[in-house]
């Protein structure tokens, strides 16, 4: 009976803990970059909001595991700063100088403000609460409101949005993150009490946006096929694992003839396959189902 106890336990803490959309998805993952949140709370202190905000949201995007996360567009745009910079010809070449035509494209985009900080960590007393905001309070309570963006990289539509309000009494960031290491981020004070509601907004963001995964399309395509087996764009980076299965054939592409925006896309299905091999970018694949030869470098792959 102990025995089965534990084995429940153990259960219900893998559901809580896996993450939101992890099924609906198969695992895979999808690129994701952070702006830079802007600072619209007016708060001021001896370290920069945004920044910090978008420090603790990479890093919690990139613990997830649901997120192949890029540099941040402040960083991204230095890379291709220096990247042109080399192929200027004003710098030494050499197997290590940055190229061009290689950078990781984002399909998921996360920008947002910060619309509200409330800091009480030196006020004393009861507070009341009128409209959203405290008056008074204290017991060394801050608090945050961010509003928060999912926008496709491909279209610039917004996907999702939310509010979010973190607070530092509320250490929701302790539960599947390492909130440890962001002393740096809040001016060398991990205790910081603003800087613990930024943790706890982040990791309420994080959720938010695993969660909205289900809606996102994942796709591949078809890079080679030789000898029988079919190579994708799509590898263990992306959370592919062998066994997998994927539908390939040829898609049309639904648009309004009045604005030129994609409405849809229309895939005629023309074999199964399954992930046989996987590397870090690429999986090879082996016919399982429908016309083999009909195949081709360019055709999309979708999930099954």
């Amino acid at each position: 009976m102990r025995r089965l106890h534990l084995l429940l336990w153990i259960a219900v803490i893998a559901a809580v803990v896996a993450p939101v959309g992890a099924a609906e998805t198969g695992g895979l993952r999808y690129s994701v970059t952070v702006s830079q949140f802007e600072n619209e709370a007016g708060w001021y202190g001896h370290w920069d909001i945004g920044n910090a905000w978008g420090t603790v949201l990479t890093d919690l995007l990139n613990q997830s595991g649901r997120f192949i996360v890029l540099g941040e567009t402040d960083m991204r745009n230095e890379a291709m700063a220096e990247q042109d910079l080399a192929a200027s010809g004003r710098t030494a070449g050499g197997s290590k100088a940055p190229v061009t035509g290689q950078m990781t494209p984002a399909q998921i985009l996360v920008k947002g403000a910060i619309t509200h900080v409330q800091d009480d960590t030196a006020s004393a007393g009861g507070g009341v609460r009128i409209k959203g905001f405290r008056v008074g309070g204290g017991g060394g309570k801050s608090e945050i409101n961010v509003t928060i963006y999912m926008v496709d990289s491909t279209t610039g539509q917004v996907l999702a949005s939310t509010n979010v309000v973190g607070t530092s009494k509320k250490r929701a960031a302790n539960v599947g993150y390492d909130t440890g290491s962001w002393g740096a981020a809040f001016g060398g004070n991990k205790d910081d009490n603003v800087g613990l509601a930024v943790q706890d907004a982040c990791a309420q963001a994080v959720d938010f946006l695993t969660a909205q995964l289900a809606n996102v399309p994942w796709t591949g395509s078809v890079v080679m096929v030789k000898d029988g087996k079919v190579y994708i764009n799509r590898g263990s980076r992306e959370g592919v694992t062998a066994g997998q299965m994927f539908a390939v054939g040829a898609v049309e592409v639904i648009r309004d003839p009045d604005t030129g925006e994609v409405l849809d896309e229309d895939m005629t299905e023309l074999a199964r396959i399954q992930a046989s091999e996987v590397k870090e970018k690429v999986t090879v694949c082996s016919v399982v189902d429908g016309n083999a030869s009909a195949v081709e470098k360019g055709m999309k792959v979708h999930l099954k």
